[in-house]
């Protein structure tokens, strides 16, 4: 039996679990994400500390799923920063290890991510992208009123193929 999980805001002194957890992330569902393992892993450790920045009204924030000690599932929301468009909010980096899969993690963040999301200061809009055929990531989406608003045609080449990503959005 699984240990039942937690939802928390991560911050810097989680940087070396969450690090470990999109690396491996980025390896073993390559089509899901635009970035590459390799580019990842070549980033510093500033980089992946600046993505869990704790302050209260930071622009950008990851929470993480656990399971006692450890980091199991995990997703981002990053504010845009330039003034016209501050009302929008860009969900990333969704993911949860195969063996933490099929608990309701998945649907865990991604409400706790949207009641932090709904009670930011003047933030209207989030949207999102997944590669389409990803049928399981579009219908949890599609549960929380996330609605299709787009195709982008060979948005990523991966190992030989191009892939398309679905855009959705959540009016909030």
């Amino acid at each position: 039996m699984r240990a039942p999980a937690r939802i928390e805001r991560l911050g810097p002194a989680d940087a070396p679990a969450y690090r470990e957890l999109m690396l491996r992330a980025y390896a073993e569902s390559p089509e899901a994400f635009t970035a590459t393992v390799e580019e990842r892993a070549a980033l510093s450790m500033d980089w992946w500390l600046q993505r869990l920045d704790d302050r209260p009204h930071a622009d950008e924030f990851s929470l993480g799923a656990w399971q006692g000690e450890r980091l199991v599932g995990a997703v981002t929301l990053e504010r845009q920063t330039r003034p016209k468009h501050r009302h929008k909010a860009l969900l990333l980096g969704m993911y949860v290890a195969p063996e933490a899969r099929r608990a309701g993690l998945g649907r865990q963040l991604v409400d706790a991510l949207m009641h932090r999301a709904r009670a930011s200061d003047g933030l209207k809009l989030v949207t999102l992208t997944l590669t389409e055929g990803n049928a399981p990531a579009e219908a949890l989406y599609s549960a929380f009123g996330f609605a299709r608003f787009g195709v982008e045609p060979l948005a990523i080449h991966q190992e030989g193929r191009y892939l398309s990503k679905v855009h959705m959005a959540l009016v909030l």
